[in-house]
């Protein structure tokens, strides 16, 4: 393979957005996150990683831009901050973390009550994709937190559903659990981005990870395992843990087909009582893995629900596999009813 990093010159800049800009550099497709490089303009000597290019890994296979040799670094730390982001890497960084010293933020000990989410819904996703449908059955009139956790892309930045979620008014805040990075808010750990969260009313929380999926094909070695982790700590502190399955009818792999083995292998590490939401009159699998419970739910006019948002799993839009987009939007909708 040839060598991961690649020095030349930025091309052109096709779009600038908060906390990202999508570039080309000698011509090749290119992205940076100012919070991490600063600046860049059409001329700056750059370096860059190309090596998800060399491997030709899809939607994500393009370069991201390491250092800015013509501006120099924007590395500049939050005042008051004491916690890293990315820590002991070239590109760590100092960034107010939640509890660090503000009022609101994790119970100190013996302070904390007992269940600091007190019923509140939690819907724990699989897949990026998920976010827009769970969102879309959730509704207007809430404020709906997402929480990210690592398991695919770590900026919150490259998401473009999240964007488009804030435009149309679904989605109020995010929190970056370490290590992603980028939020609203940034937490060191699930459990503090949850209290946190609770602690400043929302109504409904969407955990799940970031653009892009780590996957090696075994029983556990993929980042759809985050659901396993957010309903364990939505459980343990008191919530209602409501699981997006990942389904599809449409998927050319088998082991995706229906409920996929990334959402049982999920359940199967859960510990608590989960809810997964279905599709309403669809058929489900007869059995669930751990102590998750099926719950059906009306889907009738999700596809008019997400109308306008961006809608897409695997190149494969709302019409190519209605399931997968359908059961995303029943959690939502389950969450929603268990608001009250």
């Amino acid at each position: 393979m040839a060598a991961t990093f690649h020095r030349g010159r930025v091309t052109s800049v096709a779009e600038r957005l908060p906390g990202l800009v999508r570039l080309t550099v000698d011509g090749a497709a290119c992205i940076a996150y100012p919070q991490l490089t600063g600046p860049v303009a059409v001329g700056d000597e750059v370096v860059v990683n190309v090596q998800a290019g060399q491997l030709w890994l899809g939607s994500g296979g393009f370069d991201v831009l390491v250092v800015n040799l013509t501006r120099g670094l924007g590395l500049v730390p939050d005042p008051g901050a004491h916690v890293m982001t990315l820590p002991y890497t070239p590109l760590q960084a100092a960034v107010r973390h939640i509890g660090e010293d503000e009022p609101g933020g994790p119970y100190e000990e013996g302070d904390a009550p007992a269940a600091p989410l007190a019923g509140l819904p939690v819907v724990c996703c699989s897949l990026h994709s998920q976010l827009v449908p769970v969102c879309a059955g959730l509704g207007d009139g809430l404020r709906v937190a997402y929480v990210q956790l690592g398991g695919g892309a770590l900026p919150v930045a490259l998401s473009d559903a999240v964007r488009a979620l804030r435009a149309r008014g679904l989605l109020e805040a995010v929190v970056a659990v370490a290590p992603c990075i980028g939020g609203d808010r940034q937490a060191v750990s699930l459990a503090s981005a949850l209290a946190w969260v609770a602690a400043q009313g929302f109504a409904v929380i969407v955990c799940g990870i970031g653009p892009g999926m780590v996957g090696t094909g075994s029983r556990f070695g993929h980042g759809g395992l985050a659901v396993a982790e957010a309903a364990n700590a939505t459980v343990a502190l008191g919530g209602r843990a409501i699981v997006a399955a990942r389904v599809s009818g449409a998927d050319p792999r088998e082991r995706h087909r229906g409920l996929s083995h990334h959402t049982r292998s999920a359940l199967t590490l859960s510990l608590g009582n989960t809810l997964v939401a279905w599709p309403a009159g669809a058929p489900h699998p007869a059995t669930l893995p751990g102590r998750a419970t099926l719950r059906e739910v009306d889907t009738t006019g999700w596809a008019a629900a997400c109308a306008g948002l961006p809608l897409a799993h695997m190149g494969r839009g709302p019409d190519d596999d209605p399931d997968f987009f359908a059961a995303a939007y029943a959690a939502g909708r389950l969450a929603r009813e268990l608001v009250g």
